[in-house]
């Protein structure tokens, strides 16, 4: 479980392309700094990661629903349960009776065509990601010239850190794992499954045994526990009853001050597939 005191712990292809992919997939956005900054809490600096640096979080993206934080917990399940809500965009980690540490997640379409009980039966760092036959066929611009697959990497939309769900001895396809683009941890996303922020999924695989039991909500379990939540125009969600969130966020859509974030995906998609093309016209010498 995770203790109170937090521990610390060349991309090839075009940065917009590979954030696009991962069958957990997620769309680019801006990336993080680099650096450390005083405006970052501890859990989320810069940290060492053997031969790797995992990049600060830009604390831009770590609002309240997104930053991990201690919380009262009334669900049902045992503690060491990992409770994922995929329409709330929240993953609790049940540590003790009535309470768990919550954390932020991003949801693909794939992230909310499961539900029910799981247990986690593989854990893997770094893990390599390759695009499905379904993903190749619905979008194959997009998937088709990386149908070979990516090695693991902080470039690889698996992020640094995975966890397998399984049920009745077999894989459900189900991840939990970490993102290159610490952007969209809060929205939903095209594609994927349940992603994190690369610290919290380091800290997670490590305080997570083989055999840890996973509970993901259903839409109504979630309406239950929850309450309604509202997706803003900036792609995050807030509890139907924050008023002055949701009239904050209209009144700076109308304004202008921000894009619609379907907009934004819809570009960005299209930049990823201009990038992909790009690739595969390198590879073959069309160029």
């Amino acid at each position: 479980m995770l203790s109170v005191s937090l521990r610390r712990h060349a991309i090839v292809l075009p940065v917009v392309l590979v954030a696009a992919l991962a069958g957990c997939a997620q769309q680019p956005m801006t990336p993080a700094t680099v650096s450390s900054s005083s405006a970052v809490p501890p859990e989320y600096q810069s940290r060492p990661d053997e031969d790797r640096v995992i990049p600060a979080v830009n604390p831009h993206y770590l609002n309240e629903r997104n930053r991990r934080r201690w919380v009262d917990y009334t669900g049902p399940e045992e503690p060491g349960t990992i409770v994922v809500d995929p329409y709330a965009r929240l993953l609790y980690h049940v540590v003790s009776p009535g309470r768990a540490m919550r954390f932020g997640i991003a949801v693909g379409k794939a992230g909310k065509g499961f539900s029910g009980n799981a247990v986690i039966s593989r854990k893997v760092e770094y893990p390599s990601w390759t695009p499905t036959k379904n993903m190749i066929r619905n979008d194959p611009d997009l998937y088709g010239p990386l149908a070979g697959g990516l090695p693991g990497g902080l470039d690889n939309p698996l992020g640094a850190r995975a966890l397998y769900l399984y049920r009745n001895g077999k894989d459900t396809y189900y991840r939990i794992h970490g993102t290159m683009d610490p952007s969209s941890i809060g929205r939903a996303t095209s594609a994927g499954c349940i992603r994190l922020f690369n610290q919290d999924i380091i800290d997670m695989f490590d305080e997570t045994e083989l055999g840890t039991r996973v509970k993901v909500r259903s839409r109504e379990e979630s309406l239950a526990m929850e309450g309604p939540v509202v997706e803003l125009h900036t792609g995050y969600v807030v509890p139907a009853a924050d008023a002055e969130a949701i009239a904050a966020d209209q009144a700076a859509y109308e304004a202008g001050q921000i894009q619609d974030y379907s907009q934004v995906e819809q570009e960005q998609h299209e930049a990823a597939v201009a990038s992909a093309e790009e690739r595969e016209a390198q590879l073959h010498g069309t160029n």
